[in-house]
């Protein structure tokens, strides 16, 4: 598969599968979620089951008619509701890849986690991966984790590593670069996650997560901007030529998704990995693009994980 640079690309990459991906929406009642759907179905990009769970600010009815066979709708009574029913289509394979839309993030979050009827299997950790296409960065460049997990242990870092290196393969990066993140160089005792660092380091070179290169600790200019390290002395391969950034907590994760979108004026996608199938997650403050960007994202990672025999 040929390396996936930018979201132009991605989109073009997943109308060229041979079978369009089916997606469960979660309350589909906002505006920007009518614009995802609106033109994935005119794109022939994807498919939906619309799970309704209250009023809709769009024809959700008419749309449906529009394209029978390609969009449906199933009535709940409740957001709650629409979440467990969106979930379970998920879970028994009516559906490809989960989708939020006018939901509140805790309601659906509360139906994929379920223990008993959700989509995380037991014992596995859900990270949230972004996929941002900055103006200045010759590839994608993705992030974890921005919004899901607070303070990585270890063992949630080793699995943010795993999900982030299994989707940049799933879009043609064969040797994912992977950064650990932290302000300097230095490895401290003070900062408990550059000793998880140093382990996450010798994993990858016991080839924990196959081909795949690990660098830190270093800051995001060195990892993405090849002079810096060069002025540095840094040797790492990863050093100006990083696909994956793993930040060492949500707060540092998340300022820079909201300031790499604001003022950098880049554009982001992004979905929960670690589940059964992708979620797409997007914030309130997403706008039509980026949550279709995500789309995107979740229904060709999708599609390859099922290619490829390795689940999500």
């Amino acid at each position: 598969m040929q390396n996936i640079c930018d979201f132009d690309s991605l989109v073009q990459c997943l109308r060229s599968m041979p079978r369009r991906r089916r997606v469960a929406v979660a309350c589909p009642g906002d505006t920007h979620t009518e614009y995802v759907i609106r033109r994935a179905l005119e794109e022939q990009t994807a498919d939906f089951l619309l799970v309704c769970g209250g009023p809709a600010a769009w024809d959700v009815e008419g749309l449906c008619a529009a394209h029978p066979g390609r969009a449906e709708i199933v009535a709940a009574q409740t957001p709650d509701e629409a979440a467990r029913m969106a979930v379970e289509s998920v879970r028994e394979g009516r559906a490809d890849v989960l989708m939020k839309g006018s939901i509140n993030t805790d309601n659906l979050l509360r139906a994929v986690l379920d223990k008993e009827h959700g989509l995380l299997l037991p014992g596995s950790v859900m990270s949230h991966l972004t996929a941002i296409e900055a103006p200045d960065y010759p590839k994608l460049l993705f992030a974890t984790d921005v919004a899901v997990i607070p303070r990585p242990t270890l063992e949630q870092f080793d699995a943010m590593v795993r999900h982030a290196v299994a989707v940049c393969r799933c879009l043609g990066i064969a040797a994912p670069r992977v950064a650990l993140l932290h302000c300097t160089e230095k490895v401290s005792e003070k900062f408990p996650h550059t000793l998880s660092y140093m382990e996450l380091e010798r994993r990858a070179a016991a080839g924990a997560y196959g081909d795949a290169v690990l660098g830190g600790p270093m800051d995001v200019k060195t990892a993405c901007d090849a002079e810096s390290g060069l002025v540095k002395g840094i040797s790492s391969p990863v050093a100006g030529q990083a696909d994956v950034l793993v930040f060492p907590g949500i707060e540092a994760g998340n300022t820079f998704y909201k300031t790499m979108s604001l003022f950098g004026h880049a554009r982001m996608a992004g979905m929960l990995c670690g589940t059964t199938a992708p979620v797409v997650l997007s914030s309130r403050a997403d706008t039509g693009e980026s949550k279709y960007a995500s789309l995107a994202l979740a229904c060709v990672t999708a599609a390859m994980a099922n290619k490829n025999g390795t689940g999500q």
